[in-house]
């Protein structure tokens, strides 16, 4: 079966879009571009900052129970 080719001119006319798209879907678009920045929460057990609804990377705990071993030593 032999290929199908376009003429030149058409390949630099295809992509472009018909229309503009409004204001409205163009924000639709972007409203996840500028998400705020997560503010950090304090660990009960070792008062640090920490992410929230995660282990404390300096203790190791979560909800009151060590998950995992942290960096300090006691």
């Amino acid at each position: 079966m032999q290929e199908r080719r376009f003429p030149a001119i058409w390949r630099s006319i295809m992509p472009n879009p018909k229309r503009r798209h409004s204001k409205s879907r163009r924000g639709k678009r972007r409203a996840h571009d500028f998400l705020p920045t997560v503010t950090p929460g304090i660990c009960p057990n070792c008062q640090n900052p920490k992410p929230p609804h995660q282990a404390c990377a300096k203790c190791g705990y979560y909800k009151g129970k060590q998950v995992m071993e942290g960096e300090e030593e006691y």
